[in-house]
């Protein structure tokens, strides 16, 4: 058997992605590895191809147990023997797969770091044949990646105490060349075969908007996409407490997911969405990596995130079907306070001394400003991405919302004098500063009884811009504190004027906005499609959809682990009618075929004679 004949037999495709091949070829020649490919671009298969070809077991280091379970479960479906080593297995679950290891009966095991240096699971693995270890989500193992995890280095430790090395190979979506050179230091990679395929997702379309009411804004985005699977990321527990109950009393199907909620209730919720009885997951980055679900259609990002790395791994999670998806963030200048608040205290690397901790948080604080400059750029928004992690690319791209939009640039000196002023005449007025919703109110004129009574009404600027919206005012004041002009001081979130501001009160700087318009409808976007959309037979799709819902249910697992949207749509696009066709279907291979071939058959021939009855 050869790697061809693997990846037809058990994973169903023809030919390689690009970079597949030649990762896998050097990891059976013996080579250490290190390959950074883009969520979606299929790493897995790197390592799993080898790995049924290799003598001996393969090890994969895996940071979370939810993504362990779903590796586990699809190759499973896929007729590779597998099984994963962490806490949630019970001492004997954990004593049958260490006495099946024993046997020789899995080719690929996946474990948590934190076990490597087991006692138990450093002899197991002394006498048994590794003849790869794999290392999925490598950059947490760098203390420049945006995930770094101590326990990552706990690998070196039991490599060390093998009595023969194996193959290594590290893996990883997300590595700036700086990351990418501690993997290779942190792992000892011995002449490594190194591999960057691109970061580059063309069937995922981004854009950046700033809305004044974000929970509306978000309702209108998920009203256009009714049906469809997604992730909607917050910050804080809070922010996904709160927007998950709003979005439910508005008839959407959401469940959350961030690490305040037992355990049960975490478990429950995963399996809601993976299961596709919960259409919207709303959650923190605790729902980050591993997130193995292939028919996430949109993931939108309620706050902003802290580095370029997590935002572009978080929202790739959408479209891994290769169908196209949509990542959409949701931007406000409150959100730079919060990125800030959440990295000087974090508590995630308590443990490193107190100089590597400083270094870590300088990093956070570089990677945050990339952010912030993304969120704030009027050019391609995919250029943005691809200049970060250091990839050429051309001017343009026709799929994200800076290409498909028309910028205008208005002065706004005057409102930004008024706004100014109105800052300093209040805390002159006060003896301290207020929040932006109070500045607003006293600009606008409100009648509001907190600012009568505190005099506020009485101010020169009371009511200055009564013939702006509240909107177009918090546009404004947004607008100033992204050009350094206010400042939101992040113990009181109150709004303060910085040194910059003199020069447009007395010294006559200009201020202008350029704000976006004509966004190109949702339905003339330019995306790619895996399959062409005249080619699919969109009514049999929903028929075949329908057929892998009932068959999951019965089988209790994901639904697009029976078959993707992309297997489905070029299923519906070639009406196979004999299983030797039912084979050249993109993701078919022999065991799902054996296993599901007749139904999806029997499904086509009945569309064909136009019974309704599938």
């Amino acid at each position: 058997m050869d790697k061809n004949t693997i990846l037809k037999q058990y994973f169903g495709h023809d030919t390689f992605r690009p970079g597949q091949e030649s990762i896998i070829d050097a990891i059976l020649s013996g080579r250490d590895a290190l390959a950074v490919m883009p969520t979606g671009g299929g790493k897995s298969l790197c390592y799993q191809t080898p790995a049924l070809l290799l003598p001996g077991v393969t090890l994969v280091v895996s940071p979370l147990i939810s993504l362990m379970k779903d590796q586990v479960t699809a190759l499973a479906e896929a007729g590779v023997p597998a099984a994963y080593i962490n806490s949630s297995l019970s001492p004997e679950q954990l004593h049958t797969v260490y006495r099946n290891l024993r046997r020789g009966d899995y080719k690929l095991v996946y474990v948590a770091p934190e076990r490597l240096t087991g006692e138990g699971f450093s002899a197991l693995f002394q006498s048994l044949n590794l003849a790869l270890l794999a290392v999925d989500e490598a950059h947490c193992i760098s203390q420049w990646g945006q995930d770094f995890r101590p326990s990552y280095l706990k690998i070196a430790q039991f490599l060390s105490q093998l009595p023969r090395r194996p193959i290594l190979a590290a893996f990883t979506a997300t590595a700036t060349d700086a990351v990418r050179q501690d993997i290779l230091k942190a792992l000892s990679l011995q002449n490594p075969f190194l591999l960057t395929t691109g970061f580059d997702r063309p069937n995922l379309y981004f854009d950046v908007q700033q809305p004044s009411n974000r929970l509306a804004a978000l309702r209108r985005i998920l009203a256009q996409r009714r049906g469809k699977s997604g992730i909607v990321y917050c910050a804080t527990r809070t922010a996904v407490d709160r927007v998950c109950a709003d979005l439910n009393a508005h008839g959407f199907s959401a469940t959350r997911y961030h690490a305040g909620l037992t355990d049960s209730e975490r478990r429950q919720n995963q399996e809601d969405f993976q299961y596709d009885r919960k259409t919207v997951m709303v959650a923190t980055n605790a729902f980050g990596m591993g997130i193995d679900k292939s028919n996430v259609s949109f993931v939108i990002h309620y706050n902003m995130p802290k580095s370029m790395e997590a935002y572009y791994q978080e929202a790739g999670r959408a479209g891994r079907d290769g169908e196209a998806a949509d990542c959409i963030l949701l931007y406000g200048p409150s959100d730079i306070v919060t990125a800030k608040a959440l990295i000087e205290h974090s508590s995630e690397n308590d443990a490193l001394d107190s100089q590597t901790l400083e270094q870590v948080r300088r990093q956070d604080l570089l990677r945050l400003n990339a952010m912030v400059d993304y969120c704030k750029s009027r050019r391609c928004f995919r250029g943005v991405i691809l200049d970060y992690f250091g990839q050429a690319h051309g001017e343009t791209c026709g799929n994200c919302g800076n290409c498909n939009s028309t910028f205008a640039t208005r002065d706004i000196t005057t409102q930004a004098q008024m706004i100014l002023s109105c800052v300093k005449r209040v805390r002159d007025h006060l003896g301290y500063s207020v929040g932006v919703t109070l500045i607003v109110q006293v600009l606008h004129g409100s009648l509001e009884q907190r600012l009568l009574s505190l005099g506020l009404d009485r101010l020169s600027t009371y009511g200055l811009m009564r013939e702006h919206t509240s909107a177009q005012i918090r546009t404004c004041i947004e607008e100033l504190i992204a050009q350094g002009y206010l400042h939101i001081r992040p113990e009181h979130q109150t709004l303060e004027p910085t040194p910059r501001a003199a020069a447009v009160l007395f010294h006559g700087e200009q201020v202008s906005l350029s704000q976006r318009y004509q966004i190109a409808p949702q339905e003339t976007k330019q995306r790619p499609k895996s399959t062409a959309p005249d080619q699919v037979d969109a009514a049999l799709l929903n028929a075949l959809k329908a057929l892998r819902s009932r068959l999951a249910q019965e089988a209790h697992i994901p639904a697009y682990l029976v078959f993707s949207n992309a297997a489905l749509s070029d299923m519906a696009a070639r009406h196979p009618h004999t299983i030797e066709e039912f084979l050249e279907v993109s993701g078919v291979g022999e065991k799902k075929a054996a296993q599901y071939g007749t139904a999806f058959l029997a499904a086509i021939q009945a569309y064909e004679k136009g019974d309704d009855a599938l």
